[in-house]
């Protein structure tokens, strides 16, 4: 009798199984159809194939592979959500983050805030990361503490880890900035913690035997992967609520002995907890700028760390970029590339840097946004690299594209890598070539009268194959609405940063520098390289 009622609830829990996979496998859409794709296992989805590593910096086989089978747009399930897969561009102006790395990083009230207070959410950011407060203060910060480090890391000769190293440094520079943070003067270890948490966010077991793409669906590595992301998120967790403790007490110090003058981005916050009906919240501010303390170094660090893994993998590019340190940039770019004499213009603005009142001056605002062959390898490295692999939001209604219907409440993962991968795009898209970001109205409006009419034609004739000018052809800091207000400082600090290290240091690689994605981008095995002072005259 036992046996048989055991049995009988064995065989009604086996079909209630085999019903909520086939449910779960195969999900209806009352208004229409569905993109085509899969679903993977129940809960877990396809999961892991999307986390799986890989060390070619092409798109990740998970999303090349069903863009093949299913096109621009296809569904899957990631995280234990719902998900259809975007590489169309008309989907990227729909914004939102999975509940999961909501209630991860902190943003759930922030999420739900209403547009007044966003829009003075992003006035603080821009208060204190925007142009005018750069061009004013922190571009003269930024200037002496990267040049300090630099100095320390050439006259030491150090061989040193450079992702890790251009992190504490940038962390430095945006601490300072937003907290007025400075590690020598206190026994908090801000950025230890922070470490912690990073580390288990992009945490994966990238160094064990069976890695590889294909191998990824084994059971056995399944169960250890599952295992590893228990363990990192338990760190990860950790990990944050220490940064937000020291957080809360250093803007508890702040709130009791509010300062005067207002000079960092926590004292705007302090002035507006300190108002009667305000929306802002204690939790708000702590969040903000956990955020942004996040955000503002890590991607930079790995941009410049790839950057420099290209330069050096790229001899004729460094050349260019110190050439250009050296002249009035574009327009010295400009005759490199059509390889015309030199010498008279590099002596023209030697003399320049001669006739300067302290030739070894900060670098003025003048003359970081005459940088224009920087910013195009920052942007390059930014595209190849894909910092955020991925962008997910929220549909807040039923709507179609492509001839499919997408429910309410499903999430869009938006693949930036699509755009700045795609060779319908970008020529030769795994190639570093820092050329491809010259906008034509810069050039014409430079030396017009000095550029080949071919060289013109080339421009138009890529406007026009693309529909649009290169400097829009990527989503490296964001799109639209979403363009990240934090984009002016992580550039002005790459670019500052690239010009001492290509005029003032010279690197040699010693280890490392091998390039895994799972699907961020990261260095398993970190880049180490050695740094030395660079002889004058040396391009």
């Amino acid at each position: 009798m036992f046996f048989s009622s055991f049995l009988c609830a064995v065989t009604l829990l086996l079909v209630w199984l085999i019903q909520w996979n086939h449910k779960w496998r195969n999900p209806r859409c009352d208004n229409g159809e569905l993109p085509p794709g899969s679903m993977g296992l129940p809960l877990i989805g396809e999961t892991l194939e999307f986390m799986a590593p890989t060390s070619s910096i092409d798109m990740h086989p998970f999303i090349k592979i069903r863009m093949q089978r299913y096109g621009l747009v296809f569904k899957t399930s990631l995280f234990g959500l719902q998900v259809v897969v975007s590489t169309d561009p008309e989907l990227n102006y729909f914004s939102f983050y999975p509940k999961t790395f909501i209630e991860l990083f902190g943003l759930e009230d922030i999420n739900d805030l209403n547009d007044a207070m966003s829009r003075y959410l992003k006035s603080i950011i821009i208060k204190v990361l925007g142009p005018e407060n750069l061009k004013e203060k922190l571009l003269y910060n930024m200037d002496e503490e990267i040049r300090k480090r630099l100095c320390l890391w050439s006259a030491n000769e150090s061989i040193i880890d450079l992702k890790d190293s251009i992190s504490t440094l940038f962390f430095d520079v945006i601490a300072k900035s937003l907290i007025s943070y400075d590690p020598s003067t206190t026994t908090i270890d801000l950025m230890r913690y922070l470490k912690v948490f990073i580390s288990s966010v992009f945490s994966f077991p990238l160094n064990i035997p069976g890695t590889a793409y294909h191998r990824s669906l084994q059971a056995s590595y399944q169960l250890f992967c599952l295992t590893i992301i228990c363990f990192s998120t338990l760190f990860l967790m950790l990990g944050r609520k220490i940064v937000m403790n020291l957080l809360k007490t250093l803007l508890l110090e702040r709130m009791s002995s509010p300062r005067k003058e207002r000079k960092d981005c926590l004292d705007l916050l302090v002035d507006e907890l300190g108002k009667e009906n305000s929306m802002f919240t204690e939790k708000s501010a702590l969040n903000l700028i956990f955020v942004l303390l996040i955000a503002s170094f890590v991607s930079t660090s790995r941009t410049i760390s790839l950057a420099t893994k290209f330069l050096s993998e790229n001899p004729k590019i460094l050349k260019d970029l110190t050439v250009s340190f050296r002249s009035h940039e574009l327009n010295i770019y400009i005759l490199v590339r059509l390889n015309l004499e030199l010498d008279h213009y590099l002596d023209e603005h030697e003399a320049d840097l001669r006739n300067r009142d302290e030739p070894d001056s900060q670098i003025t605002w003048e003359e970081y946004k005459s940088m224009s062959f920087t910013q195009q390898v920052i942007k390059e490295a930014g595209r190849l690299a894909n910092i955020v692999p991925a962008n997910f939001r929220k549909t807040t209604k039923d709507f179609a594209i492509n001839g499919y219907i997408i429910p309410k409440d499903w999430i869009v993962m938006i693949y930036p890598p699509a755009t700045h991968l795609n060779p319908q795009i970008h020529e030769d898209p795994l190639t570093f070539n820092p050329s491809r970001w010259k906008v034509m109205n810069e050039t014409c409006n430079y030396s017009l009268n000095k550029i080949p009419m071919g060289e013109i034609i080339t421009c138009v004739v890529r406007i026009q194959r693309t529909g649009k000018p290169e400097s829009n052809r990527g989503l490296v800091f964001g799109g639209g609405m979403r363009y990240c207000v934090g984009a002016e400082f992580s550039k002005l600090e790459m670019a500052i940063f690239l010009h001492y290290f290509v005029t003032k240091c010279r690197w040699k690689d010693v280890k490392g520098g091998n390039i895994v994605r799972s699907p961020g981008f990261e260095f398993p095995d970190g880049y180490h390289i050695e740094v030395m002072p660079k002889n004058v005259g040396v391009l």
